[in-house]
């Protein structure tokens, strides 16, 4: 009877918790979606790379929503089981409030494990194919880039600007700047059109001039005919890998390199030195140490369930126990936002989830009544 019970309340915390995060996510992956739109019209990717750069992003979002998905799956359960008396029939059964709260506890463990598996191989790893996919589409975005009667920035150390462009292509009265202040060449040209040879994207150019600029000289070239290559080109996205989207073991291997032989080492755009050790430790805290946050909000949640409907101020209760909650979960993000300066002045920090849960832990079971 009792592996009933626990079974049936596993089911509904978990059925309640995927449809919370999954609908969540959703609602927030659409929200950054639409913020990504520039991502298309700025930096001329095509609707393909803005799609699958965004569906990537969705492990990214359902690891953050989880705490907090959780907490709510927690507090919605316990509250209806009250309401319907579920609770009492739990206790009237001979299921004592510490096993009940036990029992959460180890749902808890449960989910920490999937959110380390996100946050430690899952979400570095999709992240970095995000900017991988980014990096393989960089010789597909010309065609959708090119726009008539806009200066288009959006490529590092190129400005192009295209008086008209037609149905077929052709394009009429066009301005390439490349280069910097100190260093550049300008093109102007009547006539263009873009071809592809070789998976490699050329602006093929009819009767302009070219001047070169430097510090010293301006020099003038005309042409009636010339070939520039676009493809040695990218858009000014980031497209080097970040600290965030680095696998756990080479950030481990970074820091072992760090303290043991005190030398620096690159790998995969990844430098490993004393400037970079304080991000890489806050990676570390944010994917290994904040999973176990959900300890404390099942400990925080699991509260609810020791005080019957019935009883005097529960309504006050109820809400003292939500926002108990609601500030761990905002504590849990503070420390991950500033965890860098943290950690390196107070190693504390790193042991705070743990210590807060056993000591609320101890103090639950101390109080609680057989």
């Amino acid at each position: 009877m009792e592996k009933l019970i626990f079974r049936k309340f596993f089911i509904d915390i978990i059925g309640f918790f995927l449809v919370g995060i999954i609908s969540l996510s959703l609602i927030v992956w659409v929200i950054q979606a639409v913020n990504y739109l520039d991502f298309v019209s700025e930096d001329g990717h095509s609707f393909r790379v803005y799609f699958y750069y965004t569906l990537l992003s969705f492990p990214k979002i359902f690891s953050r929503l989880l705490l907090f998905i959780f907490f709510i799956s927690i507090f919605y359960t316990i509250l209806r089981y009250e309401e319907k008396n579920e609770l009492l029939i739990l206790w009237t059964n001979g299921i004592k409030k510490k096993e009940f709260l036990n029992f959460i506890i180890k749902i808890s463990f449960l989910l920490i494990l999937i959110q380390i598996i996100l946050n430690a191989f899952i979400v570095p790893k999709s992240q970095d194919l995000a900017r991988s996919y980014i990096r393989s589409s960089n010789i597909d975005y010309f065609p959708s880039l090119l726009k008539s009667k806009m200066f288009i920035n959006a490529v590092e150390n190129l400005t192009i600007f295209i008086e008209k462009k037609n149905d077929e292509g052709q394009l009429e009265n066009i301005f390439l700047k490349e280069g910097n202040e100190e260093v550049s060449q300008i093109i102007l040209a009547k006539k263009g059109l873009l071809k592809r040879i070789n998976k490699e994207y050329y602006l093929e150019l009819y009767n302009g001039s070219i001047v070169d600029r430097n510090k010293n000289n301006t020099n003038l070239i005309t042409f009636d005919q010339t070939k520039f290559n676009l493809s040695n080109f990218t858009t000014k996205t980031t497209i080097a890998p970040k600290i965030q989207e680095q696998s756990t073991g080479l950030l481990f291997k970074c820091l072992r390199k760090l303290y043991k032989f005190n030398v620096g080492f690159v790998e995969r755009n990844l430098n490993c030195n004393n400037d970079s050790i304080g991000m890489i430790k806050e990676e570390l805290y944010k994917r290994l140490i904040v999973p176990f946050y959900l300890v404390i909000i099942s400990l925080v949640g699991g509260c609810l369930a020791l005080k019957s409907e019935i009883q005097n101020n529960f309504n006050k209760y109820k809400l003292f126990i939500f926002f108990i909650g609601i500030i761990f979960i905002v504590l849990s993000q503070i420390l991950s936002q500033y965890s860098t300066e943290l950690i390196l002045k107070n190693i504390s920090i790193l042991i705070m989830p743990f210590l807060i849960s056993l000591i609320f832990y101890l103090i639950l079971q101390f109080n609680l009544k057989e």
